[in-house]
C-alpha cells in the first residue's frame, strides 16, 4: 500500500475496458508437412494443446485474480465462502485483523481450512505489509524502517537482517507474502516516502542493492516478496497520499528510467516474486492513467522492457487517487486490461471483492476482456500459488 490508512468506499462496477491487445501469442505453425494419400497414412491434426482453464466457468477464473480482506479478528462467512468455491486467489491482512499472535494463527488456519474444502484446491495468498518501522500490520520483527537500515553502519547486511526478520515473523503465523520492500528513491527530504521512513535512500544503485538483500533473504524462507510502488514514488511531495486523493509524477523519462525504475531491474534479476504497481501517473509514460490502470507502464516498461515474468498486483482498489476511474468494477477492469495480474480489494469488506469479480466474469463472457490474456494472468497467479506453503 501506499500509506498507512485507506478509504473504504465501494461502490458497483460500470466501465468495461478491453484487454485484447494485452493477448499472448498463443499458437504457432507446425513446420510437419502432412503425409499425401499415396502414402498410405491418414494426416494428423497437429498444434497446441487446448489451454483448460478455456473450460472454467467465469466466475471462477475471475476470482482467481481478487485478493479479499475482512474487518475484525475473525474471517467473515462471505470471504470463507468465496475461498471454498474456489473464488479466491488470496487474503490481506491488516493490523484490525490481529489481537495477538495466537488469535491470528487461529484465523490463518479457518483460511487455509476453507482454501483445502475448494473443489480445486490450492494454497492461498496470504500477504500483510510488514515493511518495517512504522510499516507493521503484525507484532514483531523487523524493527527497523527502510531508512534506518539505510544509514546502518553495514546497510547491506541489515537489508538482509531485515527480510529474515520478515520472512520468520510471516511464517510463524501462516502468511506466505509480504508486500514489501518498498523501491521508491526519494528525491526530497520529508517528501511522502520519506516523511514514515520507507525508502532506502536517494541513490537508485544503494536502494537496489538493500531492496534485493532484503527480498532474497525473506524468500529464501518461502515467503513470496513484493517490490513496490512501480515505477516509483519516490518523487511525490509530502501531501500526494495516493490512498487518498489523485497524483500526478511529472519525472521525465530518462529520469523515471534511470532513478525510479532502476532498483527494479535489479529485483527482477534477484527473483522477486511480485511487483505491485503506483496508483500515481507518469505522464513521461502515459498522461491519462495512472500506472496500474496503463497498458505502457505494466506491458511496455514492467513486462517489455525490463523482462519482468512474475505475478503483478495492485495497490488498494478502493484508493482515493481512483476516485475519477469509476467505481469497483470500473476500476477492476482498468487494471486486468492494463496487465494487473492480482486485483488488491482491501477495503475489508467482501462485497468489494465480489463486486471486482463479477465485472471481470461479465466482461469475460462478452468478449470484452481477452480471454488469453485473462488466462496467462490465471497461470501466473496458479503457479506463485503452487510453489508456497499453506494449502
Amino acid at each position: 500500500m501506499s500509506s498507512l490508512r485507506r478509504s473504504t468506499h465501494v461502490v458497483l462496477p460500470a466501465l468495461l475496458l478491453t484487454a485484447s491487445a494485452l493477448a499472448p501469442a498463443c499458437s504457432a505453425q507446425s513446420s510437419h508437412r502432412p503425409p499425401s494419400v499415396a502414402e498410405g497414412t491418414i494426416p494428423t491434426a497437429t498444434g497446441p494443446a487446448p489451454d483448460p482453464l478455456d473450460q472454467v466457468d467465469s466466475r471462477l477464473l475471475a476470482g482467481r485474480r481478487i485478493v479479499y480482506s475482512y474487518p475484525g479478528p475473525t474471517p467473515s462467512p462471505a470471504v470463507l465462502r468465496a475461498i471454498r468455491e474456489g473464488r479466491a486467489a488470496g487474503v490481506i491482512l491488516f493490523g484490525e485483523n490481529v489481537t495477538d499472535l495466537v488469535q491470528l494463527r487461529a484465523a490463518v488456519d479457518q483460511l487455509r481450512q476453507a482454501a483445502a474444502e475448494a473443489p480445486e484446491p490450492r494454497p492461498l495468498l496470504l500477504m500483510t505489509d510488514q515493511e518495517g518501522g512504522r510499516i507493521r500490520r503484525l507484532p514483531g520483527a523487523p524493527e527497523l524502517s527502510a531508512r534506518r537500515t539505510g544509514q546502518a553502519a553495514d546497510p547491506v547486511a541489515e537489508a538482509a537482517r531485515s527480510g529474515a526478520d520478515a520472512g520468520r515473523t510471516l511464517a510463524d503465523v501462516g502468511l506466505n507474502v509480504n508486500l514489501a520492500p518498498v523501491l521508491d528513491v526519494y528525491d526530497a527530504p520529508d517528501n511522502f516516502i520519506d516523511h514514515h521512513e520507507r525508502s532506502y535512500g536517494q541513490e537508485p544503485s544503494s536502494v537496489a542493492r538493500l531492496g534485493s538483500a532484503f527480498l532474497t533473504a525473506q524468500q529464501d524462507l518461502g515467503i513470496a516478496a513484493t517490490a513496490k510502488h512501480f515505477p516509483g514514488l519516490g518523487s511525490a511531495a509530502r501531501e500526494l497520499n495516493t490512498d487518498e486523493r489523485p497524483a500526478t509524477l511529472p519525472v521525465p523519462l530518462a529520469e523515471l528510467r534511470a532513478r525510479g525504475e532502476e532498483p527494479y531491474r535489479t529485483a527482477i534479476a534477484a527473483g522477486v516474486r511480485l511487483i505491485m504497481a503506483s496508483w500515481a501517473v507518469y505522464p513521461a509514460l502515459d498522461p491519462d492513467r495512472p500506472a496500474g490502470f496503463s497498458p505502457a507502464v505494466v506491458q511496455g516498461e514492467l513486462r517489455d522492457r525490463l523482462g519482468f515474468r512474475g505475478v503483478t498486483v495492485t495497490d488498494a482498489l478502493e484508493a482515493g487517487a481512483l476516485a475519477p476511474y469509476g467505481d469497483t468494477g470500473a476500476r477492476a477492469l482498468a487494471a486486468a486490461g492494463a496487465g494487473m495480474d492480482l486485483l488488491l480489494c482491501s477495503a475489508r469488506d467482501a462485497e468489494q471483492g465480489e463486486a471486482a469479480a463479477a465485472a471481470l466474469a461479465a466482461a469475460l463472457d462478452a468478449g470484452s476482456l481477452d480471454r488469453a490474456a485473462f488466462a496467462a494472468a490465471v497461470h501466473r497467479i496458479d503457479d506463485l500459488r503452487g510453489t508456497l506453503g499453506g494449502s
